[in-house]
């Protein structure tokens, strides 16, 4: 892997990243809308000068597509951040308690200034958890499985998993999104306690839990969920 070719300016300047892979046939340019990185993949025995030159006389198209990319959401005093699908105030006052509290439309912080986007990252994964501690429980009760863990992570690649022994993990930043795409998202990781693939007794199974179409909350976050992984 390699970082010495840069697209980009300013904060959206990125790196070329370079992975060989043996399933690779042909160099392929791709940019993960998630976190920016311009990977550039090549057949293991693939000529990395080659790929270098192939992927700088794509520039324009590299450029074009950073260009395109979500913008950097700081978590800051008197800003905003997306809460369940809504916008909601970061007030912050020294003094304020240091336990955060959401009020309205308003997050109320304390403490340091310095502290606040660990204070609130801190705060939304703890109300992430709980939220789908709740719903996975009660809709797993429903469908009449055991669930024998649930936790939050921060993975790139999904928004939940299922393991075998009955473990379900999830992306914190589903609480970010509005509740109908969380709950879709619980409905999906339950179905799998009943069928461990996407067939489509699954498919049966995730609309039942759901108790609706599960194609719109995907396609919320086909269009808005990599916008998510912008905050902080």
């Amino acid at each position: 892997m390699s970082s010495e070719t840069f697209f980009g300016e300013g904060e959206a300047r990125r790196p070329l990243v370079i992975r060989r892979s043996a399933l690779a046939r042909q160099t392929r340019l791709s940019i993960d809308p998630r976190t920016g990185d311009v990977r550039l993949t090549l057949p293991t025995r693939g000529s990395e000068r080659k790929a270098r030159m192939w992927a700088e006389a794509h520039r324009a198209w590299i450029e074009a597509q950073i260009a395109k990319l979500p913008k950097p959401r700081r978590i800051a005093p008197g800003g905003t951040i997306p809460f369940r699908g809504e916008e909601v105030l970061v007030d912050w006052s020294p003094d304020h308690s240091r336990v955060v509290q959401l009020e309205g439309n308003r997050l109320k912080v304390g403490g340091p200034m310095e502290a606040v986007p660990r204070r609130v990252i801190a705060w939304l994964r703890r109300e992430a958890l709980k939220q789908l501690e709740t719903e996975t429980r009660a809709i797993a009760a429903e469908a009449g499985v055991t669930v024998s863990r649930v936790a939050i992570g921060d993975p790139k690649a999904r928004w939940g998993s299922c393991s075998a022994n009955g473990d379900i993990r999830y992306s914190w930043r589903l609480i970010l999104a509005p509740p109908f795409v969380l709950t879709s998202t619980v409905a999906h990781e339950v179905a799998h306690r009943l069928h461990m693939d996407h067939s489509p007794a699954f498919r049966a199974a995730e609309k039942r839990l759901y108790g609706a179409d599960p194609r719109p909350a995907r396609d919320w976050l086909k269009q808005h969920g990599a916008g998510l992984y912008w905050l902080g």
